[in-house]
């Protein structure tokens, strides 16, 4: 299951998980046509894939993603919470309450839902057989994000402490949880004009690919990190 699966990362994880030998469940919001492109990406890969429409800031759409996942594909094994918003880029006290409530409900209530709804499934204690949660982070939970981005890197700071905890809570019931914390990336997500602009006054003079963070994600879905959990994993180019 891959939130937010359409574009960027999680179109990217879609592909890669699918040559990994995954089944994938791409979750969109609004763009069925590129949701629909990820799909067939997949299936010519030899897995299955279906596309499913929900916006994770609602909790009925939230069950009703999974519930869709579980009679067409079968139990989800790992959860990719890729789905996420940057905007609005603005000072702390330029930006609307609805505009905030916005951002963290897709943010972080949205991954918190998927989350249940996958240990709901997963952990043995539910009469699952185990599977892994990878949440996506941003280094601006660390960087800040002073005059443009403080609520978002308070939205992924809420992450990280979500991943700690809920790792410890059902590492018992055959449940990794793990972060990937992004730098700057070079997806659709980004204002137009930051990557060009930012790339050459980072440590290794550019931007990341979206690949590089799918990469890290596929790795921590993988029996390779069967011991990693409760760990936030930056991909970042030593920023």
């Amino acid at each position: 299951m891959i939130t937010g699966g359409g574009r960027g990362i999680g179109a990217e994880t879609a592909r890669k998980v699918a040559d990994a030998g995954w089944d994938v469940c791409v979750n969109y919001r609004v763009n069925e046509q590129r949701a629909e492109e990820i799909v067939s990406a997949v299936t010519a890969r030899g897995q299955r894939a279906i596309a499913v429409q929900a916006d994770i800031s609602a909790e009925a759409e939230v069950v009703r993603l999974f519930q869709t996942c579980g009679t067409e594909l079968g139990v989800p094994t790992g959860l990719v919470n890729s789905a996420g918003i940057l905007g609005p880029l603005t000072r702390i006290d330029e930006i609307t309450g609805e505009d905030l409530k916005q951002h963290m409900m897709i943010n972080v209530v949205g991954s918190i839902l998927c989350a249940r709804e996958a240990v709901l499934r997963m952990s043995t204690k539910h009469g699952g057989t185990g599977g892994v949660i990878v949440n996506l982070s941003s280094r601006t939970s660390d960087l800040g994000g002073a005059g443009t981005s403080v609520h978002y890197g308070a939205s992924k700071g809420a992450i990280n402490s979500f991943t700690f905890g809920l790792a410890q809570e059902v590492a018992a019931e055959g449940v990794r949880v793990c972060a990937v914390s992004p730098g700057v990336i070079d997806t659709e997500i980004q204002p137009e004009g930051r990557v060009d602009a930012v790339g050459p006054t980072l440590p290794m003079q550019r931007v990341g690919n979206a690949d590089e963070v799918a990469n890290a994600i596929v790795w921590l879905l993988s029996d390779e990190a069967s011991y990693v959990s409760g760990t936030t994993l930056n991909v970042s180019g030593a920023r």
